[in-house]
């Protein structure tokens, strides 16, 4: 009762007090964690992190809360039409906030920067490029399949759908451009399914099958106390630029843009084009990133909380700016409090910025 506040200004201080807490544990285990984790990730090509972007959402939220002051100052003059009008401007920025983040937050899911999704070894690495390059075969296939092109009894057998692609593909009443289609996706499936069986078996590419004849007679042609060449990291990046069209340079590691093959049928290279475009955008190129699905736990993890308090500062503005030409001095407090809360906001952000997107 000594305190010359309302109970609502009170109140909100103790919640903010606890939103302190919040963002502090999250705040110091990321600096235990950053400083605890040699080698953790901070090129563009790992985090997909532009300063730019977080710099113009700080000037963004900065700018907000100085127009929530002003519409706080608006209602204590009972000039409630200003007020509905920084409000707004408030809210605009909030919005243009929730845009930038939007993009930086599909900047990141495109591509695959996910907690559990981030390869950090090199095996890890080809893994990852083994299953995707499987999801693109599948998805190929399921266009034979959905579409009633062909019929098997199991659609997800791959072997089984290859087989029935083939004979699809020797039977002369298929269409030429249908044929063409079919032998680039049974390429592509055998193509996959040779890096498979290599990963599975452990041994190089240069072994000619990882099962089968090849890998049986290799097996047997070994000496005493001897084993067959394991699969090398760069040997996976340069098979996968391959079936990408590409040409990996092995001293740089930069890949380049093979010449296309104009003197193949036009049904013959739209296809083969097609199944490049594929594996193009549904493969990404292996890229181990050390620490790389902590980094992108910590970062979806606090710039998710905060964006979720960034939402809940918007309905707080939407209440008054409800009321319309009714808004008045009974939602001076209200008003007040939502602006306190908004500062908070803010702030955490100042924090979070130079954390993740400087340091």
């Amino acid at each position: 009762m000594g305190l010359p506040i309302p109970n609502s200004k009170l109140g909100l201080w103790l919640f903010l007090g606890t939103e302190i807490m919040f963002f502090t544990a999250f705040i110091g285990s990321y600096i235990v964690l950053r400083l605890g984790s040699p080698g953790w990730p901070t090129d563009y090509n790992d985090t997909h992190i532009t300063i730019l972007w977080g710099g113009i959402n700080t000037f963004v939220l900065i700018v907000s809360s100085y127009c929530v002051v002003v519409a706080h100052e608006a209602m204590a003059q009972k000039k409630f039409a200003k007020a509905r009008q920084f409000l707004t401007y408030t809210l605009l920025l909030a919005c243009l906030f929730l845009g930038i983040k939007g993009i930086e937050y599909y900047g990141k899911i495109s591509h695959d920067i996910l907690p559990s999704h981030i390869p950090e070894t090199p095996t890890q690495a080809i893994g990852k490029v083994n299953r995707q390059l499987e999801q693109v075969v599948r998805k190929r296939f399921a266009a034979y399949t959905d579409g009633g092109i062909v019929e098997v009894a199991e659609a997800r057998d791959l072997g089984s759908v290859s087989a029935a692609l083939d004979i699809l593909a020797s039977n002369a009443e298929t269409p030429p451009e249908l044929k063409s289609t079919v032998a680039a996706d049974v390429e592509l499936y055998r193509k996959w399914q040779n890096l498979h069986q290599h990963i599975v078996a452990d041994v190089s590419l240069n072994v000619i099958e990882a099962a089968g004849l090849g890998y049986a007679e290799a097996r047997s042609e070994l000496k005493p106390e001897t084993s067959l060449p394991v699969l090398g990291f760069v040997e996976v990046k340069q098979y996968l630029a391959g079936l990408k069209g590409q040409e990996y340079v092995e001293d740089s590691g930069e890949l380049r843009d093979l010449p296309a093959e104009t003197d193949l049928p036009a049904e013959v290279a739209a296809s083969k084009a097609a199944v490049v475009s594929a594996v193009r955008s549904g493969v990404f190129d292996p890229h181990p990133v050390l620490y790389g699905n902590l980094f992108a736990s910590i970062y979806f993890l606090m710039t998710g909380f905060h964006a979720i308090h960034v939402i809940v500062g918007m309905i707080l503005f939407i209440r008054p700016l409800m009321q319309g030409s009714n808004l008045d001095e009974r939602w001076t407090d209200w008003v007040e409090n939502s602006g306190l809360y908004w500062h908070f906001v803010d702030l955490v952000w100042i924090f979070l910025f130079p954390l993740l997107y400087i340091a």
